[in-house]
């Protein structure tokens, strides 16, 4: 059982009658999410391939690295089983349409991030580093922002990732093979796609150079505004973060209500395109007060780059 609800449970929170309607999943919302996001990555790519520019590029830039997160957002959902209501549907195409753009496997994010929910802000979660850092200086989190986007950052996550997929002797090469069969598959067939219509330019500029800089720089500060510099970090009310996005944040820091992250982690059940309807219920039976809430992510930058 998650540590969140020791003192606070989802019956606290949602009458029966609520829980069961709000932990619906859909198919075709999952299918529409799926297409938004990729909608706008070909969309912003096109707009670019038709009138290359120093604008198109830049807005391709945000746009695309903003639904690469968009994209590991997705996947996130998948792994808690709510992208699809159908289990088949969830599995493949939370892999395939998003953990594999992303160099990911769904299923070890999957096993990783389950502890994360179940040990949130304690030594034992394991996503505790990402965290503990903050708050820092201004100069560190400036060079933080440039590391983001020179592809720094980028580079030394897939040194880690590699690392501890390769761990341990035993069973090395299943990992390896179960890891990374997957995103080699799409790379392969995304490359050849490209060069055969002679626009490798397109693949480099408009997806390996957002994924490297832009999407790099939006997690980060994603990251942060959800579990960073917290007030208490054992009640479950303030050791998440609930940010208020306006919509130019929510294309680019917070796609898909990724930034009702209390909601999330108090009731992880509940699909992400609903936690919208949970926050407005928490709010009205009086938790509001409680609970760790903050307007905009230049409020979190500010915050946490305050030491």
């Amino acid at each position: 059982m998650s540590t969140q609800w020791n003192s606070i449970k989802p019956s606290d929170i949602l009458t029966k009658e609520e829980s069961h309607r709000l932990r619906q999943r859909s198919d075709l919302m999952g299918f529409w999410l799926l297409f938004h996001c990729w909608g706008l990555i070909v969309g912003s790519t096109a707009l670019y391939a038709l009138f290359p520019n120093p604008a198109t590029l830049v807005l391709c830039l945000i746009i695309v690295g903003s639904r690469q997160l968009g994209l590991a957002i997705l996947m996130h959902e998948g792994s808690h089983g709510m992208l699809f209501k159908t289990r088949w549907l969830n599995e493949q195409l939370s892999q395939a349409l998003a953990a594999w753009p992303m160099i990911l496997s769904m299923n070890t994010y999957r096993k990783r991030h389950m502890a994360h929910h179940r040990f949130t802000r304690t030594d034992a979660d394991p996503e505790n580093y990402l965290y503990t850092p903050f708050p820092v200086s201004k100069s560190s989190m400036a060079r933080k922002i440039l590391r983001d986007l020179t592809g720094i950052v980028f580079l030394r996550t897939q040194v880690g990732i590699f690392r501890y997929v390769w761990g341990e002797k035993k069973g090395r090469w299943e990992r390896l093979r179960a890891f990374y069969t997957g995103p080699i598959a799409f790379y392969a067939l995304t490359i050849t796609g490209f060069a055969l219509a002679g626009r490798m330019d397109l693949f480099l500029l408009c997806w390996l150079l957002p994924l490297m800089t832009t999407q790099q720089l939006f997690l980060r500060v994603r990251n942060i505004a959800e579990h960073a510099t917290m007030e208490d970090l054992e009640n479950p009310l303030k050791n998440s973060r609930t940010t208020l996005a306006n919509p130019l944040e929510r294309l680019t820091f917070a796609p898909y209500f990724v930034n009702y992250h209390i909601e999330h982690h108090m009731l992880p059940f509940v699909p992400c395109w609903r936690l919208r309807e949970v926050h407005d219920l928490m709010l009205k039976r009086g938790f509001g007060d409680e609970m760790e809430i903050r307007t905009g992510y230049w409020d979190i930058i500010k915050l946490n780059a305050s030491a």
